[in-house]
């Protein structure tokens, strides 16, 4: 398996190398394959809402087997989505699902972009969807990929034609595409774009349809296909081993913090797409029929093309080497054509074809992962020729600040390593995703940079040229300056160099609640990135909170170290929302940055720089009981946020569920979905009910209906069934419908007060059906929609109670909303008035 996947993964070192810091290894099929698609003058441009929602079977089909330069365009970066592997939530996950799609086209072949636009979460029609985003920057944004990219293709996953049938960000996909097919042509559309871009017009849009779009199996059996195209994207790769939808499988498995891993799929498999603009091919199963995809679609091509084709005919499998002159020929001559546009995206793969097919090994590695700016950094140099090829190294420049030159001949298999000194400018900008640079909107991000807008990622820091004279004729490798290292469990590893501030600072906890008027100790956590460093801390906050002294020094000695200043502060007697911030003051400068790493073995480390500030909340709460249980679920920061108000929660290991280990707590909780994600549950659940009975409180929060074993259908112990039902409108108004129940009157009055303030939606996964024993206590709706229910139901069961909640506490709680603590506070108390646990809880 390991050598099947780094099969494929070598092709794309010919699609991008800018996405990955880990080097390529690339077999002599690899090179083929690749001079194949460098043979393919066609792009398609695949385009939907959400990471995940891309078709990898097509993309994958579209890359390897058509051999077309295909992209997909994912208007959102995911941010409003749940994390099934980690803490990461909104503009973090958001990073995290970036590097997972990037991920996945390192997979299937694909290059991926993105629009500004922010995933604010679950939508129910485009109307709504496209008033967050803001509907005309989205659309220039696309329009802008279009011009970009130059598809002569354009798929969409969802259909244009079907508002308020499925999420809004869905559809309002597929209507910013159709509309956009036609302005990217258009010069008085976005006519700013045209300083830099022109204009284009692809040849055809379709609609990537299938069974679900008609509503089963037998109706799109019955549809009409005269106006769709279809291909079996199950086509067996011989030269790489595997098949395309083994491919597919593989590249959606990337998405491993939306829980897609899954098994390869093989075998004949039909895929649909439906035109919607252009003109029907007359050979339904090649989506570029009667498009020029050859050489001779551009000025001067047909002489490259002679070249090319006969190297791709008479392909040398066992020494590709023995092209490098005739491709050094190609490339010559490539360089001497008009067409800017194929002339710039055809030399960068051939020059990677030339490189892999001598055996060429080049790197800039820095010693350190990170510098900071006005600091040096050392950058080692190693070049390979491995091959017969006669290879010159000329010199080497970083970003046009060093340059060393060498005039080095390089022979075959003799290592040249030399290292540099790099002066990091003082002005550089610190390594951080560029659409978090800028506060955005709800719907939104900032981008200042016109040229940044769709990329991925953020540019490395530094990138070394390479300058070559191969077979006698000058090229010049682009290589980005990385960070070379190993460990011992883990062998040789990559990292990207960064650039950081000399000091970050961060909160222990980004929400603090203050439950009374008492003082709290505010530990801020200062980490160096330099040896020796010196300063003052100072703490920022609002009128009516007192802090016992405004600035505190601090030194750290060495780099990486952290050192904890404490601030005391005191909130005001009356409750209220605020914000505190630190600002550190070294050498002179003012920085107030926390560094965030986002590490995982499948993505490449991320360095996110984010305006360091913690939520304080004065806030007049009660509650009963201390010791709480918590079966972990898909991740959430629920606990932390119990603990604020003063809750002990201890951490339930669900395989060591039974009668004795529940009986010591006040109250269980069930993490966000648990029953999705945690199997020992379904064995579990007769002393979860037990507990119940013999007087505790069970509270369920959601979970994904349809998505666990058979066994789970009784998560409750009275009937209970769960659906796909949500209120989405954080705003949307509350009626609480069981004024007189215990859960909204003790130890908290809770009001429509208290539903102010929520952020991103009420809640999702409502039951739709339950036993009369259940009472709701709370009534709401999205805007247009009859009333929900099912948000948060309780039923006695023996002397305990069980809840059941929808509610979006998982969001809420650790947005500081003071609502939703007490809310949460009264069903942890509920039925315990008399109850009074002081005595400690062990193991």
């Amino acid at each position: 398996m390991r050598n099947y996947l780094a099969s494929f993964i070598g092709i794309l070192l010919f699609i991008n190398t800018s996405y990955s810091q880990v080097p390529t290894k690339n077999s002599s099929s690899d090179i083929y394959h690749a001079i194949q698609k460098l043979n393919f003058l066609g792009s398609a441009l695949y385009i939907a809402a959400h990471p995940d929602d891309e078709n990898t079977r097509l993309i994958s089909y579209l890359s390897n087997e058509v051999k077309a330069r295909t992209a997909y365009l994912s208007l959102t970066r995911g941010d409003g989505g749940q994390n099934l592997i980690g803490p990461e939530l909104r503009e973090l996950l958001g990073v995290l699902r970036t590097q997972e799609l990037l991920a996945a086209r390192r997979v299937d072949g694909g290059q991926q972009f993105f629009s500004r636009a922010v995933d604010f979460g679950y939508s129910k029609h485009p109307n709504e969807t496209l008033k967050i985003w803001n509907k005309d920057s989205v659309l220039s944004d696309v329009v802008r990929m279009i011009r970009k990219f130059k598809p002569d293709v354009i798929i969409n996953r969802f259909d244009h034609r079907s508002p308020g049938t499925t999420h809004g960000h869905h559809t309002s996909s597929a209507m910013l595409s159709f509309e956009a097919f036609d302005l990217a042509s258009d010069p008085t559309s976005y006519p700013n774009q045209l300083n830099d871009l022109k204009t284009w017009q692809p040849k055809r849009l379709f609609f990537n349809t299938s069974w679900w779009f008609y509503g089963s199996e037998e109706k799109f059996k019955a549809a009409d296909k005269s106006n769709m195209l279809s291909f079996d994207i199950g086509v067996y790769y011989p030269m790489l081993g595997v098949s395309n939808n083994e491919i597919a499988s593989l590249a959606s498995s990337q998405h491993r913090c939306q829980g897609f891993g899954r098994l390869m799929t093989r075998g004949t498999q039909n895929e649909y797409i439906e035109l919607l603009k252009g003109n029907m091919p007359a050979d339904k199963n090649n989506v570029f029929d009667g498009i020029d995809t050859t050489w001779s679609r551009v000025e001067g091509g047909e002489a490259i093309g002679a070249i090319l084709y006969e190297i791709e005919k008479n392909y040398n499998f066992k020494n590709p080497s023995a092209h490098i002159k005739e491709l050094i020929k190609a490339y010559q001559l490539l360089q001497e054509i008009p067409d800017t546009y194929w002339k710039e995206i055809k030399s960068e793969e051939l020059k990677d074809i030339i490189t892999t097919i001598s055996g060429l090994y080049l790197e800039a590695s820095s010693k350190d992962a990170m510098a900071i700016p006005g600091s040096t950094a050392e950058i080692n140099i190693e070049v390979v020729n491995r091959s017969s090829s006669d290879i010159k190294l000329k010199s080497v420049v970083i970003s046009d600040l060093v340059s060393a030159d060498k005039d080095i001949n390089l022979t075959d298999n003799d290592k040249q390593e030399f290292k540099v000194q790099l002066n990091i400018p003082d002005d550089i900008s610190y390594t951080s995703p560029y659409w978090l640079n800028k506060k955005g909107t709800l719907g939104m991000y900032t981008v200042e940079d016109p040229d940044l807008i769709g990329n991925p990622e953020t540019p490395p820091a530094f990138h070394a040229v390479f300058n070559l004279e191969i077979e006698g004729y000058p090229i010049a490798i682009d290589k980005p300056v990385i960070h070379r290292y190993s460990k011992p469990d883990h062998g040789e590893l990559y990292h990207p160099f960064d650039i950081l501030p000399v000091a970050t600072a961060s909160f222990q906890d980004k929400v603090m609640i203050f439950a009374d008027g008492k003082p709290k100790k505010v530990p801020v956590s200062i980490k160096a990135h330099r040896d020796n460093i010196k300063g003052e801390i100072e703490l920022c906050y609002s009128k009516g909170w007192i802090v016992d002294k405004e600035s505190k020094p601090f030194e750290i000695k060495n780099k990486g170290d952290e050192q904890i200043v404490f601030f005391e502060l005191t909130p005001p007697e009356s409750e209220d929302e605020s914000f505190i911030s630190p600002i550190i003051k070294v050498d002179g400068k003012e920085l107030s940055k926390e560094l965030v790493t986002i590490a995982y073995d499948h993505i490449p480390t991320q360095s996110v720089l984010l305006p360091t500030e913690a939520k304080v909340v004065r806030l007049n709460i009660k509650k009963v009981g201390e010791h709480i249980g918590y079966i972990v679920g898909a991740g959430d920061d629920v606990p932390k946020s119990l603990e604020q108000i003063g809750y002990q929660v201890h951490t339930i290991d669900p395989n060591s569920i039974n009668a004795e280990t529940l009986s010591k707590y006040g109250a269980i909780v069930v993490g966000i979905r648990a029953y999705n994600v945690v199997p020992e549950l379904k064995f579990k659940q007769k002393y979860l009910f037990d507990y119940v009975k013999k007087g505790g409180n069970l509270i369920l929060q959601y979970n994904t209906a349809g998505r666990w074993d058979k066994q789970y259908e009784d998560i409750a112990p009275f009937p209970l069934k769960l659906s796909r039902e949500r209120v989405t409108n954080e705003d949307s108004e509350v009626e609480i419908i069981g004024k007189d129940h215990e859960l909204v009157n003790y130890p908290n009055k809770i009001t429509n007060d208290d539903f102010k303030g929520w952020v991103q939606e009420r809640g999702l996964y409502f039951p739709s059906e339950w036993d009369s024993k259940f009472t709701p206590i709370l009534s709401m709706h999205d805007e247009g929609e009859t009333a929900k229910e099912g948000s948060l139901l309780i039923a006695p069961y023996g002397k305990g109670n069980y809840i059941y909640t929808g509610l979006s506490f998982f969001r809420e709680l650790p947005a500081g909303v003071p609502g939703a603590y007490k809310l949460f506070a009264n069903m942890l108390s509920i039925g315990k008035s008399d109850v009074k646990q002081k005595t400690p809880i062990k193991g």
